[in-house]
């Protein structure tokens, strides 16, 4: 007995040991941000190594907790500038085990794990598109969290993303902090302004957020959104793909008017044109004029899938204006396979050149004519990533490729109109600050768990952007089409959707709608325009704050059943929001006993005198 006592005693020792080696080597939230504002900075060369920091000086200027910073050429010599790096901080002093956060430079991917050991997931920029990281290390883009568990929340975030993109590098050891001016010339006398640096700690992740989407918003004043009732509609590609043609999208509205008319919009998705050349209609489609008066003729709004920034090796505007294009090596425009990913049909695809007057002549007539001569006013924007690709040459040699891409967005803006709705999907996401009202904020759905739980773990760690930045979209709706799937698979996924709180877009065959189905579609339209906020980065409970009533979500992500706690905000009557079961007037803490595995519950709660 008396060895089991010394042996749990040293246990103890040990435990609480390392417990407080953990915290000391954490510090506190405030204790990095400090030492990351006194860390070093430099510029390199475009190959690598220092650049004379008596020929090119760096300038940073704090004010709070937000940096701004510039780079001046104060020698006689124009210099090529490689990697700037703001901060370099060679020992961060955070425990391995860190957990971390952080974007990516296009919307499909993000990171989770620890700061030892991250988890990238998605299309990602390294391995999909072939992005370099600086010095090979783990790298993410715009935004970096830090969760130092009892000593607070740390958040690094570039808070604009007009000409370079903001960046993080890291590993187990170290932090750098750095933009990249892709090789660019800075002319003797020349000064670059920077992107805006914001560094903020805190006990609440939540509000360390919000306030980061405050301080973009300053930089990047978001577009208009659509209201409520625009924000649902159905969706072409999973229920018909590329097949969507005239007949069945006009059969198809014909249903959905006498069975789901919330709905506001249909959009066509991608498979009525050819090549990339947006307004060449492929003759298999059927007439694309009809489509749209008859979508509108049963009361919805017609919305269009395009891809604006790519053509096909085929594409008639490729062989007629190949100057219109990024450019590669011998003056032609550039393959993208040769630098990242060729693109997912008829690649691979060369990219518009945005910065270039004539192209962004041809972006606004293409949207012009879809607003005048359609009707269409709303507008799925894919393969926005090519608009920002790297490794090419633009019409003007001065631009980055993320001003490429904001001047060609700038010129679909023109033609597309005020009030238009503007979607980003497949897009550079910082640099899309201020370009669209409603973005894509994850992977594609898939009818299985590995999809169901993939996209909501990626729109639910994006949800601080939700009416702040843009309309969250979650993508489609999937509630048939399967029948193998398990009704707690549904569940979660519906429920999800909820949480968000973005777009609602059923992505069905309407033969595929049954009853159930289309009671669920009912309940989630319209959506709540506000998006769950999680404790920590779990993802297990919940709750969207309506003011009248309360959204509670609980997810379980394991196989097992598991409880769910829920903190409820104020006293008031519980009810099933799926099954509409009532669970009583409670108040307090409220426990949902043996949520299933692999599903979700959402509770509505009402105040109750």
């Amino acid at each position: 007995m008396r060895v089991l006592r010394s042996l749990w005693c040293r246990g103890l020792i040990a435990a609480l040991t390392l417990a407080w080696l953990v915290c000391a080597r954490q510090g506190s939230a405030d204790d990095l941000i400090a030492r990351l504002g006194k860390a070093p900075g430099r510029i390199e060369q475009p190959g690598g190594g220092p650049l004379d920091a008596s020929r090119v000086r760096l300038d940073r200027h704090w004010d709070g907790s937000r940096c701004t910073a510039s780079v001046t050429n104060v020698g006689k010599q124009p210099m090529r500038l490689g990697n700037i790096v703001l901060f370099d901080l060679p020992a961060h002093g955070l425990d391995p085990r860190t957990p971390i956060y952080g974007e990516s430079f296009q919307m499909l991917s993000q990171t989770f794990g620890t700061i030892a050991d991250p988890k990238a997931i998605g299309c990602t920029d390294i391995a999909h598109y072939r992005i370099a990281a600086p010095g090979g290390w783990p790298t993410v883009y715009g935004v970096m969290t830090f969760d130092l568990g009892r000593a607070g929340h740390v958040l690094l975030g570039f808070t604009s993303c007009r000409r370079f993109i903001g960046r993080f590098s890291f590993n187990s050891a170290a932090l750098r902090v750095s933009l990249d001016p892709e090789g660019l010339e800075l002319a003797p006398g020349e000064t670059w302004r920077l992107e805006e640096f914001l560094a903020v700690a805190g006990p609440d992740r939540n509000a360390l957020f919000d306030q980061l989407a405050t301080e973009i918003a300053r930089h990047h004043r978001p577009l208009a959104q659509p209201p409520l009732a625009n924000r649902v509609g159905w969706c072409t590609w999973y229920g018909v793909g590329g097949a969507g043609n005239q007949k069945i999208i006009t059969e198809s509205a014909q249903r959905f008017a006498s069975v789901l008319p919330e709905l506001k919009f249909i959009q066509i998705d991608e498979g009525y044109t050819l090549e990339g050349d947006l307004l060449d209609f492929n003759p298999q489609f059927g007439d694309m004029k009809a489509t749209v008066d008859a979508i509108r003729a049963r009361g919805f709004l017609p919305a269009i899938w395009v891809a604006p920034f790519v053509a096909a090796p085929r594409s008639r505007t490729l062989a007629q204006h190949p100057d219109w294009f990024v450019q590669g090596p011998a003056g032609k425009p550039l393959v993208s396979d040769r630098v990242g990913f060729g693109g997912w049909c008829n690649g691979p695809w060369c990219a518009l050149d945005g910065t270039n007057p004539q192209t962004q002549q041809h972006l606004e007539q293409v949207f012009r004519i879809f607003r005048e001569k359609l009707g269409i006013t709303y507008f799925k924007l894919d393969a926005n990533y090519w608009g920002a690709i790297h490794g090419g040459r633009h019409f003007d040699p001065k631009a980055t490729r993320v001003e490429a891409y904001r001047r060609g967005m700038e010129a679909v803006l023109r033609g597309a109109g005020p009030g238009s709705v503007i979607l980003g999907c497949n897009a550079p996401i910082w640099p899309s600050l201020g370009l669209v009202n409603v973005m894509r904020t994850s992977n594609d759905i898939g009818r299985s768990w590995d999809s169901f739980s993939g996209t909501a773990r990626e729109n639910l760690s994006r949800g601080w952007q939700n009416g702040r930045l843009w309309v969250s979209d979650p993508d489609c709706v999937c509630l048939g089409g399967n029948r193998e799937i398990p009704d707690n698979l549904w569940m979660f996924h519906a429920t999800a959707v909820h949480a968000v709180g973005g777009m609602v877009l059923s992505g069905d065959k309407i033969a595929d709608l049954g009853p159930k189905q289309l009671a669920m579609l009912h309940k989630l339209i319209p959506p709540t325009g506000r998006s769950a906020r999680f404790q920590g980065g779990t993802l297990d409970v919940g709750l969207t704050d309506m003011g009248d009533r309360q959204y509670y979500y609980a997810f379980n992500w394991d196989r097992a059943p598991a409880d769910r706690t829920l903190h409820l905000k104020r006293r008031g009557r519980l009810n099933d929001f799926w099954s509409g079961e009532d669970l009583g007037v409670q108040e307090g803490d409220y426990v949902l006993k043996g949520v299933a595995g692999q599903s979700a519950r959402l509770i509505v709660a009402v105040e109750a005198p």
